[in-house]
C-alpha cells in the first residue's frame, strides 16, 4: 500500500475510544489518517460535505442509523467512497443484509489484523477505481491529441485491419494520390504494393496477424493510384482502432540508414543501448509477458560505492571504467539477452529463455566476473565489486513501472547488505530474505551503539511571530555500509528488538553535549528531541537525564521532548507520569502529529504539552485545500487560548508559509526553509557549523 496517501475516514461510531483505537492501529502501521466522527444522520451529511472522506466506517449496531440510510447519503454525494461495516463477530444473516445494503466490506472489531487488511484493501480498490477514471479521461484526451497529430503529421500513416484500410492521414492520401479517405476505405493495402514485393508483404501481414513481433522496418516498392512506383521504407506496429486490433503502417520515403539509427540508439561511452532504447526494450518485454511469454527477467547491475571509486580514479577515467565494466558484463550474455544503460552507472539487462537454474548461475557468474577482474585505467589498476538486483517478469507484474520498482528494490536491498551481492524478486523467498535483512541491520544497530556510528542532524524551527528564540529539531541518521540511512528504515527493527531506550539515551546524551558546545559561541538554543514510547517505561531515564543536564549546566527548558499524539494516547498513564516528572526537572514537552485525532485537545487535560506540532498531513498542497487552512486556524486559536504554542512541520513552499502566518501558527519547519545540517557530536572530531 502506498503510505504517502492520507486516508480520510468518517467514523459513524458512538464510542470515541473505539474510534481512536482504530486510528492508533492505522498510524502504528504507518498509515496517515484524517478522521472525523458522526452519530446522527444530520452530522453524517455535514461531515460528508466538509471532509469528503475516502472510507466510511459504520458501527453496524449503532441505534437509529441503518446501512441503507448511509448508502443513500453516500450516493447523494456523487463521489466514490467505500463503506465498511464494523461487527463484533460474523453472523451470516447480518452479513448478507449489510452487503445487500451496499456495504463494501466487513471489519471485525476483535480481529485487528483483519480490520487493517479490510481498510487497506478497500482504500487500494478505491484508489484503483479513481485511477482508472483518471486514466480513461487521460486516454480520451490522448486519443484526441493523437488524432490531431496524425492529421498534421508529414509522415504517411495508415491503419489496416485484416489487410484493409480503416484509417489514413492526409499525408498518406497525398503520397498515394488519393483525394479523400473514401477512395481507399476498405481498399486492400496490397493494392498499393508493387507486384515485385507483393508476396513478401503478404507473407509479413499473415505473420503479424498471428501475433508475431513485427520487424523494425521493411524496404519495399510502393505504387500510387496513378500507377507510379516509388521506393519506401515501411514501419509496423500493433495498434487498436475503435477498440479493434489493427496494424499501424508508416511509409517513409527518406529514412536514415539502419546503421545510423543503430548508432543513435547506442551510448557512446559503453556501446550499450542508451536509456531511451533500454526502456523501449523493457516495454517490449512487458508486452510479451502480458501475452503469455515466460522466462524473462529484468536485471539491474550497479558498481558498488561508485562515488568513492570515481573520487579515487578521477572523473576523467569514469567513462573508461564504465566501458570496461559493461564489456565484462555483455561478454557473459547470450544472443537472446540485451543490455543497456538505465542511469549514469546502472546497467539494465533483459534476459530471455533461461531456466531457473541457468538464471541463478548466470547472475552469480556476472557477480563473480566483476569481483575477480582487475580494471586497468592507464597507470592505475583497481578492483571493483557490483550489486545485482532483478525481477522475474510474468503476467502479474507485466507493468514497466512496477517491474522497474521491483528490480530497483532488490538492487537496493543487495547494496544495503554490504554490496557484492545479488538478489532476485521472488515472492516465495521474500519472507526469508526479510528475516536475513533484519538480522543484518540488527547487527549494524548494535555495533552503532557500541561504536558511536549514529549521526545527528538539526533543522531550524523558525518563528513566524518574531519570538527571539533559536530552536532546532534533532534528527537521527545511521552510518550504513552505503552511506547514511534514514530512521524510517532502521528504527522499526530497533523497536522490535528492544533497542529504542538505548538509542533514545544515545540521542539525548549527544544532543545535550552538542547544546553545551553550541551555547559557547551561538548563544542559547532549544533542541526538540524525539522520544519513543519504549522509553516511558525506562525508570532510570529521568534520573540519568537530570544528572546529564546538571553536568552540562544548561538552563531550564533547553530540551523539548516530543512524542506523537497517537503514541501518547495509547500509553496515557505512563506518558502522563513521565511528562509531569520531566517538567519538574525543567524540561518542556511537545505533542507531534497534533490535530489528527478525533478530539486532540481533550488529551491536553492529561498531558501538559508546551508545543503542539500540527499533523503534517494538513501541509500537503496547503494552498489548494481551504478546509485544511480552516482546521489549522482552529487549532491555533484553541491552542493560544490554552497558552500553548504551535509548530507547523513539512512546510515546502512560500505560499504555505504565508498562509500559516495568517492562520496564527507560531513556528514553521521544513526543507523549504532550511535543509537539515549535520550536528557536531562531542568526541567524534567533527566540526559543528552554526545553523
Amino acid at each position: 500500500m502506498n503510505l504517502d496517501y492520507v486516508i480520510k475516514i468518517l467514523f459513524i461510531e458512538d464510542s470515541v475510544e473505539d474510534a481512536e483505537q482504530i486510528i492508533s492501529m492505522l498510524r502504528n502501521s504507518g498509515i496517515a489518517v484524517r478522521p472525523a466522527r458522526a452519530t446522527t444522520l444530520a452530522e453524517i451529511h455535514a461531515v460528508l460535505e466538509e471532509l469528503q472522506p475516502d472510507l466510511v466506517l459504520l458501527d453496524a449496531s449503532l441505534p437509529g442509523i441503518e446501512a441503507p440510510q448511509v448508502t443513500h447519503l453516500l450516493d447523494a454525494q456523487g463521489r466514490d467512497q467505500a463503506l465498511i461495516a464494523l461487527l463484533p463477530q460474523l453472523e451470516e444473516r447480518r452479513v448478507v443484509e449489510l452487503f445487500s445494503a451496499g456495504v463494501h466490506g466487513i471489519g471485525l472489531r476483535n480481529q485487528p489484523k483483519q480490520l487493517l487488511a479490510i481498510i487497506q484493501r478497500e482504500f487500494e480498490a478505491l484508489h484503483a477505481r479513481r485511477q482508472v477514471r483518471r486514466l480513461e479521461t487521460s486516454l480520451r484526451e490522448t486519443e484526441r491529441r493523437c488524432e490531431a497529430l496524425l492529421d498534421s503529421s508529414t509522415d504517411a500513416i495508415a491503419y489496416v485491419h485484416e489487410g484493409m484500410h480503416v484509417r489514413a492521414n492526409p499525408a498518406y492520401l497525398q503520397a498515394f494520390g488519393f483525394s479523400s479517405f473514401d477512395d481507399i476505405l476498405g481498399l486492400p493495402v496490397l493494392d498499393l504494393i508493387s507486384s515485385t514485393d507483393a508476396d513478401t508483404f503478404k507473407a509479413l501481414l499473415k505473420s503479424l496477424s498471428r501475433g508475431e513481433k513485427p520487424p523494425t522496418r521493411l524496404e519495399t516498392q510502393a505504387r500510387r493510384a496513378d500507377g507510379v512506383s516509388f521506393k519506401t521504407m515501411v514501419e509496423f506496429a500493433h495498434a487498436t482502432f475503435e477498440s479493434e486490433p489493427c496494424l499501424q503502417l508508416v511509409f517513409r520515403r527518406q529514412l536514415l540508414e539502419p546503421a545510423v539509427i543503430e548508432q543513435l540508439q547506442r551510448d557512446r561511452a559503453t556501446g550499450l543501448y542508451n536509456r531511451q532504447r533500454t526502456l523501449e526494450l523493457i516495454d517490449e518485454a512487458v508486452a510479451a509477458a502480458s501475452q503469455g511469454q515466460k522466462n524473462q527477467v529484468l536485471l539491474l547491475i550497479e558498481p558498488d560505492n561508485w562515488a568513492d571509486v570515481v573520487a579515487r580514479i578521477g572523473l576523467g577515467n569514469a567513462d573508461q571504467l564504465l566501458a570496461q565494466f559493461a564489456t565484462r558484463i555483455t561478454a557473459r550474455l547470450t544472443d537472446t539477452d540485451t543490455a543497456g544503460l538505465l542511469a549514469d552507472h546502472m546497467l539494465g539487462l533483459v534476459l530471455r529463455g533461461h531456466s531457473d537454474d541457468e538464471l541463478k548461475a548466470l547472475v552469480e557468474a556476472l557477480r563473480e566476473t566483476i569481483a575477480r577482474e582487475i580494471f586497468d585505467l592507464g597507470s592505475q589498476s583497481i578492483a571493483l565489486t557490483a550489486s545485482l538486483g532483478g525481477s522475474l517478469l510474468g503476467e502479474k507484474n507485466a507493468n514497466s513501472e512496477l517491474l522497474l520498482s521491483q528490480a530497483s528494490g532488490t538492487l537496493r536491498n543487495a547494496q544495503s547488505l554490504g554490496g557484492n551481492r545479488s538478489e532476485l524478486h521472488d515472492p516465495a523467498a521474500r519472507e526469508k530474505a526479510d528475516a536475513e535483512r533484519e538480522q543484518y541491520w540488527l547487527q549494524l544497530l548494535r555495533q552503532a551503539l557500541e561504536r558511536d556510528a549514529f549521526v545527528l542532524y538539526h533543522q531550524q524551527i523558525i518563528s513566524l511571530q518574531e519570538a527571539e528564540v533559536d530552536c532546532s529539531e534533532v534528527l537521527l541518521r545511521l552510518e550504513g555500509p552505503q552511506g547514511e540511512v534514514l530512521p524510517g528504515f532502521f528504527l522499526p527493527i530497533a523497536d522490535k528488538h528492544g533497542l529504542m531506550p538505548r538509542i533514545d539515551r544515545w540521542v539525548l546524551g549527544h544532543a545535550i553535549d552538542a547544546l553545551r558546545t553550541r551555547e559557547s559561541y551561538a548563544g542559547e538554543t532549544t533542541f526538540f528531541v524525539k522520544l519513543t514510547a519504549s522509553s516511558l517505561h525506562d525508570r532510570e531515564l529521568l534520573p540519568w537525564l537530570a544528572a546529564r543536564l546538571k553536568a552540562a549546566s544548561l538552563k531550564r527548558g533547553r530540551i523539548v521532548l516530543e512524542m506523537p499524539e497517537s503514541k501518547v494516547m495509547t500509553t496515557l498513564r505512563p506518558a502522563q507520569d513521565f511528562v509531569n516528572a520531566w517538567k519538574a526537572l525543567g524540561g518542556q514537552f511537545a505533542l507531534e502529529q497534533f490535530g489528527s485525532g478525533l478530539n486532540s485537545f481533550q488529551l491536553l487535560t492529561h498531558i501538559d504539552a508546551d508545543y503542539l506540532k500540527i499533523d503534517r498531513s494538513f501541509m500537503a498542497d496547503l494552498p489548494q485545500h481551504p478546509e485544511n487552512q480552516k482546521r489549522i486556524a482552529e487549532i491555533c486559536r484553541d491552542a493560544h487560548e490554552l497558552k500553548r504554542q504551535t509548530v507547523a512541520e513539512w512546510v515546502e513552499d512560500a505560499a504555505s508559509t504565508s498562509l500559516l502566518f495568517a492562520c496564527g501558527v507560531d513556528f514553521v519547519q521544513g526543507n523549504f526553509l532550511q535543509q537539515p545540517q549535520r550536528l557536531t557530536l562531542a568526541g567524534t572530531g567533527n566540526v559543528m557549523h552554526p545553523a
